[in-house]
């Protein structure tokens, strides 16, 4: 007897993947299990396109809406909850229908669940927020030397222009006070599900059509005020800066609120930043060899 089919949907922002899992979660009538990174907080609903209330009473989802920025979480944390939970959807499951989804953008997240992640030590919030104001202030050349400096055998082999990559690498390296490379396994984990991975693609320009009209819809819902009401707290208290708000959406919103930019270059910052994500997704996607692509 095969072992139960975990159903994997992934693809690029704004390639419209909600739509396609709710149809595909209500065929099969399966749960769909979120593995986006942004998608977890509550606070951030709409900058991170998250299944609607609507949406969710249609299909159950997990791990939506779940934590709080102020929370602390992680990719490892992830793994652990993320596996549990689909080991336990798997063992409950008695045919060769698709037990969950699984689907997101999250390329780190994603990884996490269907390979396994190396145990690396943790990064205080020191440490994560100096290399990302470094960056802010310095740009992508001083990640890139950073990382010559700290690891130059991942430097070999990292995309050299993924600054969050590179972020990761420095962070990591500087926590453990050893190069990341050193501390990688890229061993496979063993997870008791097989899986399809279906990719959704469309035409560059479609997409970025997409891209652009869904930036306009979510500053009309109210983007700009979800924003502020994440941002301002930990301004306030002097607290660093979560993660998911130092991404495309926020971060751009976020300069525009301490003045160093006005709305509209802000918005069209987004776009473009957006539409430069989904091409590094892509990217990422394609240089998997178990996809199966589907052109929508």
């Amino acid at each position: 007897m095969q072992s139960p089919l975990l159903l994997v949907i992934l693809g690029p922002t704004g390639v419209g993947k909600t739509d396609y899992c709710l149809a595909q979660a209500e065929q099969w009538q399966c749960p769909v299990v979120n593995c986006d990174s942004r998608q977890i907080y509550r606070e951030i609903p709409i900058g991170t396109a998250a299944p609607t209330p609507e949406e969710q009473q249609r299909v159950q989802h997990y791990f939506v809406g779940t934590r709080s920025l102020s929370e602390d979480y992680n990719a490892g944390m992830y793994e652990h909850d993320a596996v549990t939970l689909l080991t336990r959807l798997a063992q409950q499951h008695n045919d060769d229908t698709p037990f969950a989804i699984l689907s997101g953008g999250s390329m780190l997240y994603m990884d996490a669940v269907l390979k396994g992640l190396d145990n690396l030590p943790p990064v205080p919030a020191t440490v994560r927020q100096q290399v990302r104001d470094n960056y802010q202030q310095q740009g992508l050349a001083w990640l890139q030397q950073e990382v010559q400096r700290l690891d130059p055998d991942y430097w070999l082999t990292v995309d050299q222009n993924n600054p969050q990559r590179l972020m990761h690498c420095i962070e990591i390296s500087l926590a453990a006070s050893r190069p990341y490379s050193a501390l990688r396994t890229r061993s496979t984990a063993q997870r008791p599900w097989r899986t399809r991975v279906i990719g959704l693609t469309r035409s560059r320009d479609l997409l970025y059509e997409r891209i652009n009209r869904r930036v306009d819809s979510m500053m009309e819902q109210g983007l700009l005020d979800e924003a502020r009401r994440a941002y301002m707290p930990f301004k306030q208290q002097g607290l660093p800066i979560p993660n998911s708000l130092q991404t495309v959406g926020y971060k751009e919103l976020i300069a525009h609120l301490e003045g160093q930019c006005t709305l509209p270059e802000a918005v069209e910052k987004i776009k473009q930043h957006s539409r430069n994500y989904a091409k590094r997704q892509m990217t990422w996607f394609r240089a998997k060899t178990d996809i199966s692509w589907l052109t929508l």
